[in-house]
C-alpha cells in the first residue's frame, strides 16, 4: 500500500478488449527472434516434448471419426445382412471397433493433459523470469525516463504486457500446432475417403472466406469507436468519483449525469453495431456450412448407390467435414493473438532495453567521512535541451548549516536537491560535497548520506514498525521507539490497538495525513543523515502538529548540512541561509532579516503571505 495524496493511473483493460481488434508489432519479426533467442531457446527440451504429445494427440483425435464409421459399416452391413437372411450382426466386432476408438481418444486426452501442462511451466517460468527483470530495471532507470512515461504506462508494460503474453504463448503455440496438424490430417483422411467429396467441400471455403472478409470489414470500425467511446466513459466514470465532493458542492450532478447519457448513447450505438455484425458472423458461417454438408450429403449418396463408399465412409466424412473448418477458425483467431502478443512482447523488451543509470565508478570516493561542505558552481539544467529550468545556480554552503530554498513556484526549487542527490545529470556546472564531485561517488552511497522528507507521504502496505525501520532494516525496537519519539509520533501509536504492529493498508482510516507524515519524519530520523532534505514536509500538517516537531527537527538538524524548501516563509526565520530563487536562478540569499531590510524579491513574498493570512484571519 502506497499512501500518497497523488495516486498513479492504474492500466487496465475494459471490457470487449481484444474482441475483433487487432494490435500490430512495429518489427514482428525482429521481436519473435529475439523473444525465441533470449527466452523461449532455453526451453528446447520441454518445447521438443510439447511438440510430440501435441501432434500424437491430434493423430490420435483424427483417426476415431475413420474407426468410428468402419462400425457404422459394420452395423449397417449386418442389419442388411439379417434383412436378407443371410447372416447376423457382428457384435463382437463391433465391440472391438468401439474398444479401440475409445483407447485412442483416452491417449490422446493424455497427450493432450502432457503437452498442456508442460506449456504452462514454461509459461509460468518465462513469466516469473520477465517480471524480475523488469523489477531490476525499474530501480536501474533514471529519472528522466519516469518524466516521459506515466505511471499507468510502466504499470501496464509489468502487469497488462506481461499477461497478454503469458496467456497468448500458451494458447497460441499448441493451438498452431495441433490446428495445422488437424487441417493436414483431416485432408488426408478426407482425400482417402473420396477426393470427389473432399474437392465439393474446399469449393466452400472460399465463399466463407469472401463473407467474412466483408463482415469483418464493416465490424473493425465499430469495434474501433466501442473500445474509444469505452474510454471516454471510463474517463468520465474516473473523473466524476475522483471529484465527486467538488460535484456535490457545485450541484452539478444533473450535468454530469447528462454529459455520462450522451457518451454513454455514443458507446451503445458503437457497441450493439459491432456485437450485431459479430454475432452475425456464426450464423452465416454455418449456413453456408450446411449448404457444403447438404452438398456432400448428396453425392455421398449418389457414390454410396454406385458402390464407389461406404455408409460408414459417408458418416466419417461429414464428421471430418464439420471438423475441417475449425482449425482455420483457430489459426484465424492464433494469427490475432500471435500479433497481440508479439506488440506486448515488443514493449516489453523496449522496457528492458532502455539506457540504465549508470551506478558505480571505478575507484570511487568513499562517503564514510562526508562532513557536509556543499558548492553549486555555475549549475544549470533543463528536463529537456528546448527548456532550461536552473541557469546559473552558484551557492557556497558549509557544514551544519540550515540552508532554505524559498521562491515562487516554478522557480527550482526542488530541481537543485533532485540534482544534489543526482537523479539527473547536469547540463553544465559542477556540485561539489566536501571539494568532491558528485560524480566521484558511487550514487548508491551517495544517496545514502541524504535522508529526505517530501510533502507526498509514502507508505507501504505492513506494520508501523516496518515503516519507519524502511530506512535503517536492522534497527532496533528501542531505536525504532527513540525515533518515534523525537517525530512526536509515539503516544498516537501507543493509543492504537496493536501499537507498532498496527498494520497500515488501504482501509487505514484512523491515521490522519498530519499523522503518516510524521511517520515518515520517524523513519529519516532513524536514518541519522548526514545531510538532510525537507521538501515542503510540513505542508499537509496543521499548525499544532508543526509546533510539536518543529523543536524535534531542530535538534535533528543540529550539526547536520540542511535543505529545506518552503513555502510557509514563516518555518524558516531561523534557517541559516536562505536562497531566494526566481526563474532558475539564486536572485537573493542572507538570513531572514537581512533579506527583509533589502526590501526586495523575499520581502514582497513574505508580505504577500501575510497579507493571505490576515485576509484569511478576516
Amino acid at each position: 500500500m502506497a499512501h500518497n495524496t497523488k495516486k498513479p493511473p492504474m492500466g487496465g483493460m475494459g471490457p470487449g478488449m481484444g474482441q475483433m481488434s487487432l494490435e500490430k508489432a512495429k518489427d514482428f519479426k525482429g521481436t519473435t527472434k529475439k523473444l525465441i533467442k533470449n527466452y523461449l531457446s532455453k526451453y528446447k527440451i520441454p518445447l521438443i516434448i510439447v511438440f510430440i504429445f501435441a501432434v500424437g494427440s491430434t493423430i490420435f483425435a483424427i483417426v476415431g471419426p475413420k474407426i468410428l464409421g468402419n462400425a457404422t459399416t459394420e452395423i449397417f452391413e449386418g442389419i442388411m445382412n439379417k434383412l436378407e437372411g443371410t447372416g447376423q450382426i457382428n457384435f463382437e466386432k463391433i465391440a472391438t471397433i468401439l474398444l479401440t476408438l475409445l483407447g485412442l481418444y483416452g491417449i490422446s486426452a493424455i497427450f493432450s493433459l502432457i503437452q498442456g501442462f508442460t506449456m504452462t511451466q514454461i509459461t509460468q517460468k518465462l513469466t516469473y523470469k520477465l517480471r524480475n527483470d523488469l523489477a531490476k530495471k525499474i530501480n536501474k532507470l533514471p529519472m528522466n525516463y519516469f518524466d516521459k512515461k506515466t505511471n499507468g504506462e510502466v504499470l501496464s508494460v509489468i502487469s497488462n504486457d506481461i499477461d497478454t503474453l503469458s496467456q497468448n504463448l500458451n494458447q497460441s503455440v499448441t493451438q498452431i500446432i495441433t490446428s495445422i496438424c488437424t487441417i493436414i490430417g483431416i485432408l488426408i483422411m478426407m482425400f482417402s475417403i473420396s477426393w470427389e467429396m473432399t474437392l465439393t467441400s474446399l469449393v466452400i471455403l472460399p465463399i466463407t472466406a469472401i463473407v467474412l472478409g466483408i463482415i469483418v470489414s464493416r465490424s473493425q470500425k465499430y469495434f474501433k469507436d466501442q473500445q474509444e467511446y469505452l474510454g471516454h466513459v471510463n474517463g468520465q466514470v474516473e473523473e466524476i468519483f475522483g471529484g465527486h465532493t467538488i460535484v456535490k458542492i457545485f450541484n452539478n450532478e444533473e450535468k454530469a449525469v447528462e454529459e455520462f447519457k450522451k457518451a454513454n448513447k455514443e458507446l451503445y450505438n458503437s457497441a450493439w453495431k459491432s456485437q450485431f455484425l459479430s454475432g452475425v458472423m456464426f450464423p452465416v458461417m454455418n449456413f453456408i456450412g450446411n449448404i457444403g454438408y447438404v452438398a456432400v450429403a448428396i453425392l455421398g449418396g449418389y457414390l454410396a448407390i454406385q458402390g464407389k463408399i461406404t455408409v460408414g465412409n459417408i458418416q466419417s466424412f461429414i464428421q471430418y467435414n464439420r471438423q475441417f473448418t475449425q482449425p482455420i477458425n483457430q489459426i484465424a483467431q492464433i494469427s490475432s493473438m500471435l500479433q497481440a502478443m508479439v506488440a506486448s512482447a515488443e514493449r516489453v523488451f523496449e522496457f528492458l532495453e532502455e539506457q540504465e543509470e549508470e551506478q558505480t565508478i571505478k575507484n570511487p570516493v568513499s562517503t564514510n567521512k562526508i562532513k557536509g561542505n556543499i558548492k553549486f558552481e555555475h549549475v544549470k539544467f533543463g528536463y529537456t535541451q528546448e527548456k532550461t529550468i536552473i541557469n546559473d545556480f552558484t551557492a557556497n554552503i558549509k557544514e551544519g548549516q540550515k540552508i532554505a530554498i524559498v521562491g515562487p513556484t516554478g522557480a527550482g526549487k526542488t530541481t537543485i536537491v533532485k540534482l544534489l542527490m543526482r537523479f539527473y545529470e547536469l547540463t553544465k556546472g559542477a556540485i561539489l560535497i566536501d571539494e568532491h564531485n558528485i560524480k566521484d561517488f558511487d550514487k548508491g552511497e551517495l544517496r545514502r548520506t541524504f535522508g529526505m522528507v517530501l510533502q507526498d507521504t509514502w507508505l507501504f502496505s505492513g506494520t508501523i514498525k516496518d515503516n519507519i525501520k524502511y530506512s535503517k532494516p536492522e534497527a532496533t525496537q528501542a531505536e525504532v521507539i527513540e525515533a518515534a519519539k523525537a517525530a512526536h509520533v509515539h503516544h498516537f501509536i501507543k493509543t492504537l490497538p496493536k501499537g507498532y504492529d498496527m498494520i497500515l493498508d488501504e482501509e487505514t482510516t484512523n491515521v490522519s495525513a498530519g499523522q503518516k507524515q510524521l511517520l515518515t519524519i520517524a523513519r529519516v530520523i532513524l536514518a541519522d543523515p548526514k545531510i538532510l532534505i525537507l521538501d515542503e514536509a510540513t505542508s499537509s500538517i496543521d499548525t499544532r502538529t508543526e509546533i510539536q516537531i518543529q523543536s524535534a527537527m531542530d535538534n535533528l538538524m543540529k550539526g547536520r548540512t540542511s535543505f529545506i524548501i518552503a513555502h510557509r516563509l514563516s518555518t524558516i526565520k531561523n534557517a541559516d541561509l536562505i536562497l531566494v530563487m526566481n526563474h532558475g536562478d539564486i536572485v537573493e540569499q542572507g538570513t531572514h532579516e537581512e533579506l527583509l531590510q533589502k526590501g526586495g524579491f523575499y520581502q514582497e513574498l513574505y508580505n504577500s503571505q501575510f497579507e493571505e493570512c490576515e485576509d484569511d484571519i478576516k
